[in-house]
């Protein structure tokens, strides 16, 4: 039977000879024997009791969980159910740090569209990123309930171009531009703008809103609470009454 001293268990483990000694002074692994010297000798069982060691810290168990295990008659059952956790708490930390890069990514892009940067800009970024979900749930809704009337509205255009017949669009007039208005209306009132200049988020009136040059982020509006003029930021606001 090979015997192998604490450097060579430590190179077949890649790990320090100091680890090898304090898991010696845990009882996490103990010698099989002793030289006549007094030198610590590992068997092969002690190697793969190491290595087993080694995959468990790598994974993340801590050396007191581990001390448990060793001491348990049948470990495997009990390291199955750590396992397990342990793949929940890494699976956790791995979501919350997709969540931040993504917000690291969000934010970097956010900043290239701001010219002159300030302490208040990351607030306003903070505060549209905040809502951005709810501003996105908005926009799916717009797009549902806008589509039936766009595709009516092409519809009576295509018709009128090929027949000659466009009283179908005296309906469109009566029933898709009230439509319009209303989807238009609800939209707005549910929505805000982040002002680049004073920072205020504030809600425009109703005319310049549906009117304004615009993008699918910005719009060019009037701040009502300093008077800049240009492209706002959109965010999701508090719904008017």
């Amino acid at each position: 039977m090979s015997l192998y001293t604490t450097g060579e268990l430590a190179k077949l483990c890649n790990v320090s000879v100091r680890t090898v000694q304090y898991y010696d002074t845990r009882n996490i692994l103990k010698p099989s024997a002793l030289s006549e010297g007094g030198r610590r000798l590992y068997s092969e069982e002690d190697v793969k009791r190491m290595e087993i060691i080694c995959f468990l810290r790598e994974a993340g168990i801590s050396l007191s969980s581990i001390e448990e295990l060793i001491s348990e008659k049948e470990p495997g059952k009990v390291i199955s159910i750590l396992l397990e956790q342990q793949e929940m708490v890494l699976a956790e930390e791995v979501e919350e740090r997709q969540r931040k890069l993504e917000l690291l990514i969000q934010m970097k892009k956010e900043l290239k569209n701001i010219e002159n940067f300030s302490v208040e800009s990351i607030s306003d970024i903070a505060y549209v990123m905040e809502n951005k979900k709810k501003l996105q749930k908005l926009h799916a809704w717009l797009l549902i309930v806008g589509l039936p009337i766009n595709i009516l509205q092409w519809g009576i255009i295509i018709y009128g171009i090929a027949t000659g017949i466009w009283w179908p669009a005296l309906i469109y007039v009566f029933v898709g531009v009230p439509y319009g208005f209303w989807i238009s209306s609800y939209y707005f009132k549910r929505v805000a703008y982040v002002c680049p200049e004073c920072h205020t988020v504030f809600k425009p009136n109703f005319k310049e809103a549906v009117f304004a040059n615009h993008t699918p982020t910005l719009r060019k509006l009037t701040c009502t609470c300093c008077g800049y003029k240009g492209f706002c930021v959109e965010t999701y606001g508090k719904e008017e009454k």
